[in-house]
């Protein structure tokens, strides 16, 4: 589902990226841990071309990110197609990002109908689906000023599924919310998990990553460094650099 080939990106004379190359299978989960700066929520943002890179190749599902190819050269899609791109692409922020003078169900029922063009009676009974599901079914008539931040967070996957995609994205869901808070929003990413859907998710939560991914990839200073089964990684780090990183944060 996910094909990283080489992927190089700066920001200036910074470079962020140095060479990625990894692939995520179709249902798979993968996990992305390492210090802040080592690229992971920058990677992430690559994947649905919110970063453009500067070398390499990244696919999803077989077609090329953000680019069209030919004669062995690459020509950036128009804004137009590269948003047409990213519809079947799910993306869950740190920050929730919801409209705040609209209601869950209205936040829920905005892209289907506004990109989709999706009839307003199939998005809402959608909708009512997709907050059952995260366990928010009462809260579809409330504003999100009157959620706490994990009601907020399933909002903004129940959000993100709305649009079908066939990839979600999630960088750090849990990392601006109370720990108490912490468990609601893993809860729903394990059921979706293990209803097939093809995940990258950059966490910190190293109890979520050893359940619940397919891989684990270890990054730092714009590198993979280590990469492997969740359990073997975490219990046996063989790169010097995951056994002091690991050290600090298990």
């Amino acid at each position: 589902m996910v094909r990283a080939e080489r992927v190089c990106k700066n920001f200036g004379a910074l470079q962020v990226l140095k060479g990625i190359t990894l692939e995520v299978k179709r249902g798979e989960v993968l996990c992305l841990i390492g210090p802040s700066g080592s690229g992971k929520s920058t990677f992430l943002r690559c994947i649905n071309h919110l970063e453009q890179v500067n070398a390499g190749r990244l696919y999803v599902d077989g077609e090329l990110v953000g680019y069209n190819e030919r004669n062995g050269k690459l020509y950036e899609m128009s804004p137009r197609d590269a948003a047409k791109q990213r519809r079947d692409i799910g993306m869950v922020f740190q920050h929730f990002n919801l409209f705040p003078h609209r209601t869950v169900l209205e936040n829920v029922i905005e892209a289907p109908t506004q990109v989709k063009k999706i009839a307003k009676a199939t998005a809402l009974a959608r909708a009512k689906e997709l907050l059952d599901r995260v366990g928010l079914a009462d809260k579809a008539h409330a504003y999100p000023a009157q959620l706490s931040g994990g009601q907020q967070q399933r909002v903004a996957i129940a959000r993100a599924l709305a649009m079908d995609p066939k990839l979600m994205l999630f960088d750090e869901p849990t990392s601006a919310l109370d720990p108490e808070l912490v468990g609601e929003v893993l809860g729903v990413m394990r059921e979706l998990a293990a209803s097939g859907m093809t995940m990258v998710v950059v966490t910190h939560e190293m109890g979520f990553a050893r359940e619940v991914a397919d891989q684990l990839v270890f990054m730092d200073g714009g590198v993979v460094v280590e990469a492997g089964d969740p359990r073997e990684v975490l219990a046996n780090p063989q790169h010097d650099r995951t056994k002091a990183f690991l050290s600090r944060i298990l």
